[in-house]
């Protein structure tokens, strides 16, 4: 029986080397890795891209773009592309960060509900749904207001309400993987708690956790780019969500400062947007209903095309 076992379990990291590969055939997710490789670039090289410090006063008030100045000055005669490239530091920082955290949070939690079941499931559900109960956005200004501002601030606040939704999605998956007969082989073959969980059931649940990362990316730079333009984080910082919230104080939409407040929201919409990408690419390859339909969906449009292709064409004689 453990020799039968042996071959399937040997084969499952060819697959998930080549999850990588699939992905970078998937258009949809090229299109997305390329939008987020872009804003991680210029994150990476802001000192280059635009030097100087981005807080400093440049000219007048809300001047337009021009040859000098390619997005214009803010209402506090600030450099607008200077800050719109500073700020992909701190608000990809605070992405990333929270994603990172929040994903080892809800895995570990997760995990540890899903396969020791008892009491210890019930007492970690219990706790999931507090949090899933509890509103976010309440919480998250709460939290925030009492917290001294900061990016490691934001970082935590975002992670304590982020992981517990991720963390039933874990725990379910635990709980299917656990009855598996690889897992069953592995007890028997006398492998600790903490093998069989490292090595047989986390390397199965490798799309979920990209997927659960991937969102929280997404998550974390959204709702830290929301706390920051109603002024709850650090506002001497420069971000997105600052650069926002200062475009409000300056009451650009009314004045027609566009320039103040469309290149923050518009890099927000961007990255957020190719995340989106490529976590549905990574969704489409790996979800075998998904997969299943998109295979259909081929064997349909080839025998169309095989029959247009074999269809007569009949001329009406004049």
């Amino acid at each position: 029986m453990t020799t039968g076992k042996q071959p399937s379990t040997a084969s499952k990291p060819k697959k998930r080397g080549g999850l990588l590969r699939t992905l970078l055939g998937n258009r949809m997710a090229v299109l997305g890795l390329t939008l987020v490789l872009f804003f991680i670039l210029v994150a990476v090289l802001a000192p280059v891209i635009a030097p100087g410090n981005p807080g400093k006063f440049v000219g007048k008030p809300n001047q337009p773009p021009s040859g000098k100045l390619l997005l214009g000055t803010n209402h506090l005669g600030k450099d607008v592309f200077k800050q719109t490239v500073w700020g992909a530091r701190n608000s990809l920082i605070v992405g990333f960060g929270t994603a990172f955290l929040a994903t080892l949070v809800a895995v570990a939690v997760g995990m540890t509900a899903g396969y020791r079941r008892g009491t210890t499931d019930d007492v970690l559900t219990l706790i999931m749904n507090l949090f899933l109960v509890i509103p976010g956005l309440p919480l998250l200004i709460v939290l925030s207001g009492y917290l001294k501002p900061g990016t490691t601030t934001v970082i935590f606040v975002l992670t304590l309400t982020g992981w517990a939704f991720a963390a039933r999605i874990v725990r379910s998956q635990t709980l299917m993987l656990r009855e598996k007969d690889f897992v069953a082989a592995a007890k028997v073959s006398g492998d600790n708690d903490f093998r069989i969980i490292f090595s047989e059931i986390l390397p199965n649940m490798t799309s979920i956790i990209v997927g659960i990362a991937i969102s929280g990316v997404a998550y974390g730079i959204g709702a830290a780019t929301a706390l920051s333009f109603l002024g709850l984080t650090d506002i001497s910082e420069v971000t997105w969500g600052t650069n926002l919230y200062w475009a409000q104080q300056g009451n650009a939409l009314l004045s027609g400062a566009w320039w103040t407040f469309i290149p923050s929201g518009l890099a927000v919409a961007l990255v957020i947007f190719g995340l989106s990408l490529v976590n549905y690419a990574v969704d489409a390859i790996t979800n075998p209903r998904l997969r299943a339909e998109k295979d259909l969906n081929d064997v349909l449009k080839k025998q169309r095309h095989q029959n247009i292709r074999a269809t007569p064409v009949v001329r009406r004689a004049h």
